[in-house]
């Protein structure tokens, strides 16, 4: 070979190597990284390549070789919150990120509940536009998008909350994101990754749905859309999968609307996808969700189905549910407009379960148990202890039915934590039922104002 053409190729084999250190769009400037925890970086650089890393809060240097695939990873310690500060990642080629802050992460996915930003008219953004701007919360929005297979990495970027980049932002991610940086004082980032439409099967690993025979016939049950995907582990490839390696403090969700239809098997869903999640990022972070709104769902109570279904998942490990059927003032529309108070009881369920904060209410009554005494149904709740008030009037969306299985309205006497219910034309109460219906709006709260939970005694049919 001339030893020009030689010359040239070893120049090009040099500027080759010289120019692939690269990392995930989730490592860039105005990142938040979760602190007091050992954090992994990752990337990608020419095999065999020595990777250093200089973080400014420690003396010591991290150092790994590029595998022969051309990937690379270390986990460093971090500290107690603070910052900005800059970090250096140096290979063949050095990359430095800067403005960057240690704090507390979060995931908030789901479908358009937790998709819905200031850009849909949503009153309590447009209020909060003016005096947003906060350099302590930053934003990572990941773009809707779908994989047949687990991707490695978004095209996202790390933004510094402001007016600009609100507006499009999840308002209930914004909302439990402005409380809990006001209530621990650290910086917090919010890794928004929802799609409105979606059912809990494209947020779970198709394995996952595929393997098991009811998650896979429920599967097939879903309504195919030119607006959304439908396929089992299609968002969470795309959207969930690239973040995985990225430490997080918990997630918050917002989603079950899609899946009302699938309601009796929504609790397994739920918890195998929560469960999917925590096996990929490798611990078990809490998980804190809202239970879906009332809504007039068409004929039946698969909305109420889904509502228990929901709370079936209360019994899973480090989960917590926000009601919020008190929250909406248009039964008609599937969007509710008061994303304020909803972040505010997620990041309230955060606070008190993950932080450990003291004199929070966070947690809504919900039905215990229930004794038959003549011709009265006495249920009993908890998270009551301090009892059980209306918001005005008598207790409402209270039925009862016999052996007939007939509810009618009934008669309610709050004493305590529990509600003594009965009817004049239901002489052998059987079971009672509270806002068990699409759309039922209950007037029943604790003493700290969190709406009592809709449940049924019954397991009978609709």
């Amino acid at each position: 070979m001339p030893r020009l053409l030689v010359t040239v190729c070893l120049i090009l084999a040099s500027l080759g190597a010289f120019a692939q250190l690269r990392l995930p769009a989730l490592l860039s400037d105005n990142m938040v990284l979760q602190q007091n925890a050992t954090v992994k970086l990752w990337g990608w650089a020419g095999p065999g390549e020595k990777i250093k890393v200089r973080v400014p809060w420690s003396n010591r240097v991290d150092s790994v070789v590029t595998s022969r695939d051309a990937t690379w990873s270390l986990s460093i310690p971090t500290p107690a919150a603070g910052g900005p500060y800059t970090i250096t990642i140096q290979g063949n080629t050095s990359i430095q990120l800067k403005n960057v802050l240690i704090g507390e992460v979060w995931v908030c996915s789901g479908q358009s509940n937790m998709e819905w930003s200031g850009n849909h008219g949503l009153k309590d953004i447009k209020a909060e536009l003016p005096v947003c701007a906060d350099n302590n919360i930053r934003f990572f929005h990941v773009p809707k998008s779908t994989s047949a297979y687990p991707q490695d990495d978004v095209q996202a970027q790390w933004t510094a909350c402001d007016s600009n980049v609100l507006k499009s932002f999840s308002a209930v991610a914004y909302f439990f994101g402005k409380t809990l940086k006001k209530n621990l004082n650290v910086p917090i980032g919010l890794i928004n990754t929802s799609w409105g439409g979606t059912a809990a099967e494209v947020w779970t690993p198709a394995e996952a749905v595929e393997q098991d025979a009811t998650l896979k016939a429920a599967a097939a049950r879903l309504t195919p859309s030119n607006h959304w995907p439908y396929h089992p582990g299609y968002s969470y490839n795309a959207m969930i999968y690239p973040l995985t390696p990225f430490r997080i403090a918990g997630s918050i969700w917002y989603q079950g609307e899609s899946n009302t239809g699938t309601a009796s098997t929504y609790t397994q869903l739920f918890n195998t996808m929560i469960g999917e999640w925590r096996k990929a990022w490798g611990y078990d972070f809490p998980f804190y969700y809202v239970q879906i709104a009332p809504y007039h769902y068409g004929p039946g109570i698969n909305g109420a189905l889904l509502r228990e279904a929901q709370t079936a998942t209360l019994q899973y490990p480090r989960t917590g549910m926000a009601v919020i059927t008190d929250l909406v003032d248009d039964t008609t529309n599937i969007h509710p407009q008061n994303k304020h108070d909803v972040g505010l009881r997620l990041a309230n369920w955060a606070l008190g379960d993950t932080y450990r904060k003291t004199g929070l209410a966070y947690k809504s009554p919900v039905y215990e148990r229930m004794e038959r005494q003549k011709g009265k149904i006495v249920c009993y709740f908890t998270n009551a202890e301090n009892g059980l008030k209306t918001s005005g009037g008598k207790p409402a969306q209270f039925f009862i039915a016999g052996p007939d299985k007939k509810f009618v309205p009934a008669d309610v006497k709050l004493e305590g934590n529990k509600a003594i219910v009965s009817a004049k034309t239901v002489k052998q109460p059987e079971a009672v039922r509270f806002s068990f219906t699409n759309s039922g709006i209950g007037n029943v709260f604790n003493s700290a104002g969190l709406p009592l939970n809709p449940f049924r005694t019954d397991n009978w049919e609709e």
